[in-house]
């Protein structure tokens, strides 16, 4: 695990580069950092909002566009607005964004958020973001 005073994107990729499992703020309270140990520990990797976005935009870019058809197991589960959820998620936006964009509260957005995880079986954003960008 990384932690560092004035985190940044590109410091957080060197990190992991070089073998780092985790990047975090140094000045995280108790309880993320006791979150960033269980990730850890459970075989996952813990990084920064920004850098997690900047990672789900590319890869949006990089895979061919999401269609309207649903072609996977999981998304045929989903509600329409789970849908545009996921769909906006694979875009690369935040819940904030998510929030202005269909003008609902931001719990509102987390619950949709926290339904998708479940539905599709995944356990992060970027695992919905792939999940949604590999349909074809």
């Amino acid at each position: 695990m990384v932690l560092s005073d004035e985190p940044s994107d590109g410091q957080a990729l060197s990190a992991f580069t070089a073998g780092a499992k985790a990047y975090c703020n140094t000045h995280a309270d108790a309880e993320i950092l006791r979150q960033v140990a269980n990730v850890v520990q459970q075989g996952g990797l813990w990084l920064g909002e920004s850098l997690l976005q900047r990672i789900i935009a590319a890869s949006a870019h990089a895979l061919p566009p999401v269609s309207e058809k649903i072609a996977f197991s999981g998304m045929d589960t989903l509600s329409r607005r789970e849908l545009e959820v996921a769909r906006l998620i694979a875009q690369g936006q935040s819940n904030k964004d998510i929030v202005r964009q269909l003008d609902i509260t931001l719990r509102t957005v987390k619950a949709h958020v926290s339904a998708i995880l479940e539905k599709l079986q995944v356990r992060d954003r970027l695992q919905i973001a792939l999940k949604i960008n590999k349909q074809s």
